[in-house]
């Protein structure tokens, strides 16, 4: 029998008798699921959070644990997708929602948070003089791209392949069709000979670049700061806002991961964990850019939004910030990813199979393959077979990350939670260590 042939259906029947455990384990969460899809399509209203054979369904988190439906405990290392930086019912944060709750939700007005959170991500993040709140990361990336084209006069944006901001910003290999219809330019990520040609061929009708320090989405692969820097050369050099996405890596220092490259964008946009578990957004960047919003001027832009400085977003935002996210809390944070990293890498060295972790800091990702990864790898059906099944033998273990490889740690977790997770992903390789090599 051919090699690959056979390698092929020992991963199909090793995948069957997971898939088959799996479904056994979890029948209250296919039964939920079977359910949902009589209202929503696929049983599903958030695309991501959908995977084969169907999603387990939570009914509560405490600290770094979630529970199902079916009543089994996991440990939480999918946080949300960088969201749940906090962990499960913090209580500084479970606190101060609940007194926001009791001020009242929406006064269509000022309130008493927002300013202070607003002064505590200007003192933190050193690209932002001034910022504005939406409800999500999709629309602080959308504010941030009108801001830009309104500055420069402008109408190109450039993106990057693999880039993910936002469900109507989505570049992955193939453009959604739902996207926003910017007139868009896609160049390679990590490569600087061929995005410097394009800034420069477009450079006269190029509103803003716009880049993950770190492709999240695409497979948690960081930019070299090289190719950073020579965008910051270029579009400095052109007249063209640089927008950092900072949705998801803003964790990684205080100051997001642009103060630990030292390199600084004109607008950053921001999301995600920031609102201490409530929906947030927001983008800021220098006070030339943020004034052309000022309602105070005759012809200042108008920024809707009736939920942006909702209460609790407000109010769970700053005290996340202030009393639980701490430098020392940020610092150790990024330590901890990068160390816990290091052991996975280390791991399948020495098991010899086709598997390493990338990423940075908290934010990490699983890749079936060996060699520097610069760019989002497309994969074939065998390989994100290798993907399901490690994902599918770690959940029936009780640990929760995303099917695609993406997970992170947050501030709850301790060092017993991370070797737990090492010692199952042990046991899952030396099982399959055949096929996964």
């Amino acid at each position: 029998m051919n090699r690959n042939i056979g390698s092929h259906n020992s991963l199909l029947n090793a995948l069957n008798n997971v898939e088959e455990r799996f479904v056994k384990k979890n029948a209250l969460s296919q039964k939920r699921w079977q359910g949902a899809k009589k209202s929503m399509p696929g049983g599903n209203t958030r695309t991501v959070l959908h995977y084969d054979p169907f999603p387990i369904a939570i009914k509560k988190g405490e600290g770094t644990l979630l529970q199902s439906l079916d009543n089994d405990y996991y440990l939480d290392f999918l946080g949300e997708y960088s969201a749940g930086l906090y962990g499960h019912s913090d209580p500084y944060i479970t606190k101060a929602l609940i007194e926001a709750i009791e001020s009242g939700l929406s006064f269509g007005a000022p309130n008493e948070w927002e300013a202070l959170l607003a002064e505590e991500i200007c003192s933190r993040v050193k690209s932002i003089d001034k910022v504005r709140f939406t409800n999500s990361g999709t629309e602080a990336n959308l504010m941030a791209i009108g801001a830009a084209r309104a500055f420069t006069d402008r109408k190109k944006i450039m993106v990057f392949e693999g880039s993910y901001h936002g469900g109507v910003l989505y570049f992955k290999s193939n453009t959604s069709p739902v996207n926003v219809p910017y007139e868009i330019i896609k160049a390679p990520f990590n490569n600087i000979d061929e995005t410097v040609k394009l800034i420069r061929t477009n450079a006269d009708d190029l509103a803003a670049v716009l880049i993950e320090p770190m492709l999240g989405s695409g497979g948690c692969i960081p930019a070299r700061k090289e190719f950073l820097q020579a965008i910051r050369n270029e579009t400095n050099t052109n007249g063209i806002c640089l927008i950092f996405d900072e949705v998801m890596t803003s964790r990684s220092s205080i100051g997001g991961l642009q103060a630990k490259l030292d390199i600084y964008p004109d607008i950053t946009t921001l999301g995600k964990y920031l609102g201490g578990g409530a929906s947030f957004g927001a983008f800021g960047g220098s006070n030339e850019i943020m004034d052309l919003w000022d309602p105070t001027h005759p012809d200042g832009l108008a920024h809707a939004g009736t939920f942006n400085n909702n209460t609790m977003s407000m109010a769970a935002g700053y005290t996340g910030l202030t009393k639980v996210f701490t430098r020392e809390a940020a610092d150790q944070l990024f330590d901890s990813g990068e160390a816990f990293k290091l052991s996975i890498n280390k791991m399948c060295e020495t098991h010899n199979v086709s598997l390493q972790m990338t990423g940075v800091g908290s934010i990490l990702g699983l890749h079936v393959e060996k060699g520097f990864i610069s760019k989002p790898p497309i994969y074939s059906d065998f390989q994100l077979n290798k993907l399901k099944l490690i994902h599918l033998e770690m959940a029936i273990r009780g640990f929760l990350f995303a099917q695609r490889g993406y997970l992170t740690l947050n501030i709850a977790m301790n060092q017993d939670d991370l070797k737990k997770f090492l010692v199952a992903f042990e046991n899952v390789l030396k099982e399959h260590k055949d096929i996964l090599a």
